[in-house]
């Protein structure tokens, strides 16, 4: 088969990658990142009131530089042999749309509204009323909570709306329609300009949606009235899902002429960066992938005859075909992760930046060995049996059991404790964290045959794989490629292109493989699970304090 390529295009928090890989031997041929710039500068953020809005111009600024150079790298006559592009994104990060489908912070009078920018998926301004939706949900007759875990979290898509339309009279009236960051970037690939014709994620509606087959879509008209009257305007926003093997059409002349590829490159609907990110990984059934990054997602895919009859509690859903065709898909996660270690490392140089203008670049440069130096010295400390415990809810928990007004815990401080030592509190924090999603998959039927990490947290922080797989007694296989999310979405683009019929021979094709495995030392399983006991009371005695 004559070498063909696709491009994988992985929108984060923080900056979009996109990758150009060989679709028969999954070589990555070429990879640029590009940082949101507006983003950069905090604007349109207020960390105090948990208020994260992103720009669609970082965006669509990110997705055409970031192709281009990633393109410049690969070698003469690749541009002309792409046969597909696909994208992940974060999620749920919806934005209020015009009638063309145009994000409002796009139109004219809104350029530097929050509320008229994507609403990004750590946004938690809508706590009331995911608390709202919730009560809503368990008081009248049939639960629309019951696919996403039975818990509606103000991370995701109706919370997100409501506490926009109840807070911004402009915005309500101008919005036509709502759009999650998946669905929109294929549609401005395509030149799609329809919201008739705007294909919706699989994965995005069944996850955070609320989307169900059973009940014909989305939540209906009644049950939208209840939460507010104007929600109503939404209630037939779509009906109809596609799982993110489908096409979303070929790819706009002017898009094309943007970014230097032919004019029949197809290009495939969106789904969440987790779920690709562990096709990417090499997910199979039972595998439970962590992508580690500022927060976690965890992705489960089982056989629908095996698991399609379950409703596993306090998860973030659980939708046929979110990640692979054919298979339930199951997705749980850490609100908090690399944000946790981030906070940490400003706790500490903060201060410094502060006192010393004169010497940044320095200072940069012993902030970026901190996290490697806080790591090295905690994996010498003796292990001991009051050492401090912490909570891992710096950012609200996600799951088990959703509740983003939870704050975290640190116990057990006194005059003797240093930054090693809290730095250890926190990583056995993550690890226990971790734990709580597995044990709570194990309790609702969910079998875990495997645990694969991936994203960079995994493969550069060697003591925190090594504490994960101490507490949780399990193999942690670490995925080999460093943009599995990017990989996943090509493997997208390589089926939705028709250069493999399914995911499973795309993954077969195009994996990475696996770098290395840590595997648990038995000497301190015991200990670890004594501090994951604790872990639980302290837990349980600190959700006391915001009920």
């Amino acid at each position: 088969m004559e070498n063909s390529f696709v491009i994988g295009v992985d929108f984060g928090t923080d900056s979009v990658r996109s990758l150009v890989v060989n679709t028969q031997t999954g070589q990555e041929a070429g990879s640029a990142v590009h940082y949101y710039p507006r983003w950069q500068k905090g604007l349109y953020c207020d960390p105090a009131t948990q208020q994260y809005r992103q720009h669609p111009l970082d965006y669509l600024e990110g997705l055409e530089h970031s192709i281009r150079e990633a393109l410049q790298q690969c070698p003469p006559g690749t541009a002309a042999l792409v046969k597909g592009i696909a994208v992940d994104t974060t999620g749920s990060t919806p934005g209020p749309v015009d009638e063309t489908g145009t994000p409002l912070a796009l139109v004219p009078g809104f350029e530097e509204n929050p509320n008229a920018m994507f609403v990004l998926w750590k946004d938690h301004t809508a706590n009331k009323e995911a608390a709202l939706i919730n009560d809503i949900a368990h008081s009248n007759g049939m639960d629309y909570t019951q696919y996403s875990g039975g818990i509606y979290s103000s991370e995701w898509y109706w919370a997100k709306i409501l506490h926009v339309i109840t807070t911004d009279d402009a915005v309500r009236e101008k919005a036509a329609s709502w759009v999650e960051h998946c669905d929109w970037i294929p549609a401005v690939l395509t030149g799609n300009k329809s919201l008739s014709t705007l294909l919706r994620s699989r994965c995005a509606a069944g996850h955070k949606a609320m989307w169900h087959a059973s009940w014909g879509g989305l939540p209906p008209r009644t049950f939208l009235e209840k939460l507010n009257p104007a929600l109503t305007k939404y209630d037939q926003t779509y009906t109809d899902t596609v799982e993110a093997t489908v096409p979303a059409g070929t790819i706009s002349a002017a898009w094309a002429e943007k970014l230097g590829l032919p004019t029949d490159v197809i290009i495939g609907t969106g789904a969440f960066d987790a779920h690709m990110g562990a096709v990417g990984g090499g997910i199979q059934s039972y595998s439970l992938c962590k992508v580690i990054g500022t927060s976690t997602c965890d992705i489960l895919v089982a056989p629908m005859e095996e698991a399609g009859h379950l409703f596993v509690k306090g998860i973030c859903g659980q939708v046929d075909g979110s990640v692979i065709p054919g298979m339930l898909g199951l997705e749980a996660g850490q609100s908090a992760y690399g944000d946790v270690f981030a906070w940490l490392r400003k706790l500490i140089m903060g201060p410094m930046y502060a006192l010393l203008p004169d010497e940044q670049d320095k200072l940069a440069a012993v902030e970026g060995r901190l996290l490697g130096y806080l790591s090295a010295q905690a994996q010498q400390l003796p292990l001991k049996e009051n050492d401090p415990l912490a909570l891992d809810w710096f950012n609200g928990r996600r799951t088990p059991d959703a509740n983003h007004t939870l704050k975290s815990t640190i116990t057990g401080l006194h005059l003797g404790i240093d930054a090693v030592q809290v730095f250890k509190a926190l990583v056995e924090a993550t690890a226990f964290g971790a734990q709580s999603i597995a044990a709570r998959f194990e309790k609702e039927g969910i079998a875990i045959k495997e645990v694969i990490a991936l994203g960079g947290v995994a493969k550069k922080s060697g003591y925190a794989m090594q504490v994960l797989a101490d507490v949780m007694n399990r193999p942690i296989r670490i995925v080999n490629s460093e943009n599995a999310c990017a990989l996943g979405a090509a493997m997208f683009a390589a089926v939705a292109a028709g250069v493999y019929p399914d995911i499973d021979q795309a993954q077969q094709a195009m994996t990475s493989g696996f770098e290395t495995t840590w595997q648990p030392r038995q000497e301190n399983v015991a200990y670890y699970a004594a501090r994951y006991r604790k872990f639980q009371e302290l837990g349980a005695i600190t959700e006391k304090l915001y009920v």
